[in-house]
């Protein structure tokens, strides 16, 4: 007599086999990334639309009592928009991918993927894929651009409500500073730096009148700051129609402190990703330090991998709705997730600027470990 075969003795037992894994279509890859995109895009528009009116309600507040036109004002704010959503842009993907799973599990479309062996990690892709398209878009494309405005905003902010003003740049032919002094401008140029800026090599230092004509020529060996002065050594006066004079020392008068120098670089915010390399190669060249710099080119860089991080962590809140319950409990979860992961890249990001962490090792950290946490998050609620 034949012998049964295993497998119809496990059908007999009552054990159906399992269902075999599938490749997701090309069809359904394209419904998920498309319900991702609206989802995050829908709140990135809310958000910055509830952004842009508190700027321009500070801006308004800054503003009172000068004759600054609202026109202009308004202007500001849409100029500071796009910076502010880059800063948002993760967080907007955590929330538009919770949207997205809970409302695909809702309507049972993702447990009817599952049923047909669609694993999880499967229709997760496409929303996934999104998020990295998306970052690096913000990275390659869209920061350049926000740069540009950010440096247009604060060049009106300073020149209509007296906001900072950058008193240094720094390029290929070393350190020059600006000041004026009772209404007369005073220029240092000098090729060799140190201590931060405060001590000078192969200075040459233009003084103006306060009709801004030119007045004479200060070419030294070197200058260092001290207390309101520049003490400067081995220095050669020149002066129109007369013979320059030289001199061992002298002083030259300086409002100057080393805090404003070292505050008057240029915000990395307002510097293009690609143009900051070679701003933190200068920096290093002329004895500065670039820490500031430096993280922030890493923190953009590492964009891409936080909110690919913001997906899968979405991910663990939106699937949990229809099969656990307790929806606002778990909005709620994701929402407090969100904000401490904020939190925490601030005090990673303060690490790193102060010095207590190296600078590759704070920017990537929260996008490293929020990774680290979906996905360990995802395998255990999912695989067991």
């Amino acid at each position: 007599m034949t012998q049964p075969s295993s497998n119809a003795g496990r059908v007999r037992a009552g054990r159906a086999p399992s269902t075999p894994r599938r490749h997701v279509s090309t069809t359904l890859s394209l419904y998920l990334a498309r319900h991702m995109l609206n989802s995050v895009g829908l709140v990135l528009a809310v958000v910055m639309g509830l952004v842009l009116v508190v700027d321009l309600i500070e801006l308004l507040r800054r503003a009172a009592g000068d004759d600054v036109p609202v026109t202009t004002l308004i202007g500001m704010a849409i100029l500071k928009n796009p910076f502010q959503l880059q800063k948002i842009a993760p967080f907007a993907v955590l929330i538009g991918g919770m949207i997205t799973f809970s409302r695909l599990t809702r309507t049972n479309e993702l447990v009817v993927a599952r049923a047909a062996g669609v694993s999880v990690w499967q229709f997760m892709a496409p929303p996934v894929g999104v998020a990295l398209l998306l970052g690096a878009f913000l990275v390659a494309i869209f920061n350049p651009l926000a740069a540009m405005m950010t440096s247009r905003y604060e060049s009106l902010d300073a020149r209509y409500i007296g906001g900072h003003s950058s008193l240094l740049s720094v390029g290929p032919g070393g350190l020059w500073l600006r000041e004026r002094l009772d209404g007369a401008p005073v220029v240092i140029h000098a090729t060799r730096m140190a201590a931060a800026g405060t001590d000078l090599g192969n200075v040459t230092i233009f003084r103006y009148g306060p009709d801004e004509t030119f007045r004479d020529r200060i070419d030294a060996a070197r200058a260092t700051l001290g207390n309101q002065v520049w003490h400067i050594e081995n220095a050669i006066v020149s002066a129109p129609d007369q013979v320059p004079e030289r001199v061992d020392s002298l002083e030259q008068a300086t409002q100057m402190t080393r805090e404003q120098i070292l505050d008057s670089f240029a915000n990395p915010e307002t510097m293009s990703f690609w143009a900051l390399p070679g701003f933190i190669a200068q920096l290093r060249d002329a004895g500065f330090s670039a820490l500031q710099h430096r993280l922030y080119w890493h923190s953009v860089l590492a964009l891409p991998l936080l909110m690919m991080a913001m997906v899968i962590i979405s991910a663990t809140f939106g699937l949990r709705f229809t099969r656990r319950g307790g929806a606002s409990i778990t909005i709620a979860g994701g929402v407090f997730t969100g904000f401490l992961l904020y939190f925490l890249t601030g005090v990673v990001y303060a690490l790193g600027q102060s010095g207590g962490l190296p600078v590759v090792l704070a920017a990537w950290t929260p996008a490293g470990v929020a990774a680290l946490f979906g996905i360990a998050t995802l395998l255990h609620l999912e695989d067991g």
